[in-house]
């Protein structure tokens, strides 16, 4: 279930997402750090990650992680992306995307002062 009480929906594909890389923000007992917020980055929210020792611009292929760019959408750790809202840095939020397990961590009220409805492919805002 998602953070509105729907089906969880995709985040994203391109690049590949999630705890278990499918694509969505699922999640379950070992992922300690609770990959379960659809955010789309922004240059403010990665400076912010990195500038917390969570730089999410270098490919790891090791971990299958391609490195991001503004405009990804990438499921990202609940609490550093409350501590990018702490600090005025906070990536925008898909909630039919984001976890509803993300609710015990950060509040929905929070989540949707951040909402964006962001197509899976944002190239298409640019046509």
């Amino acid at each position: 279930m998602n953070v509105l009480g729907t089906e969880l929906l995709e985040c994203s594909t391109d690049p590949l997402t999630g705890w278990f890389r499918d694509g969505s923000c699922r999640s379950d007992s070992g992922d300690r750090g609770s990959h379960t917020i659809c955010a789309v980055m922004t240059e403010e929210f990665l400076d912010h990650q990195r500038s917390i020792g969570n730089d999410l611009t270098t490919a790891m292929p090791q971990y299958r992680f391609p490195g991001l760019q503004p405009g990804d959408r990438w499921c990202v750790t609940a609490p550093n992306w409350a501590l990018a809202h702490q600090a005025g840095a906070a990536a925008p939020v898909v909630l039919e995307a984001t976890n509803a397990s993300v609710l015990s961590i950060v509040p929905l009220e929070v989540l949707e002062q951040h909402a964006v409805d962001v197509p899976p492919d944002p190239r298409v805002l640019l046509e």
